[in-house]
């Protein structure tokens, strides 16, 4: 048996984590996901661009009042990749023949 490939883009921890967070909510907002993941918001940002540019999540910015407020969704396109990566680390987890 085979292992299968990782995809490099969700092999990173913090990306890992928001990709996590976003496929159990409808959305989040950037406080959140830093707030989930202890991540500073230098960091978060640019991992956040990095999702957004695989074409994984998308990034919405507005304001709520006048406090700027960023809320990130995943896109189908992520959604099948999270689970790509998902089924392909089980092949790491499970017994060899």
């Amino acid at each position: 048996m085979k292992f299968k490939e990782l995809d490099p883009l969700l092999h990173s921890e913090l990306r890992l984590a928001v990709m996590s967070l976003l496929m159990s909510v409808e959305e989040a907002d950037f406080g959140f996901l830093r707030e989930q993941t202890g991540a500073t918001a230098g960091n978060l940002s640019v991992q956040l661009d990095k999702l957004q540019k695989a074409g994984y999540i998308r990034i919405e910015k507005t304001f709520r009042g006048r406090m700027p407020r960023t809320v990130c969704t995943v896109t189908e396109q992520g959604v099948s990749a999270f689970e790509a990566y998902a089924e392909a680390l089980k092949s790491y987890l499970s017994p060899r023949d």
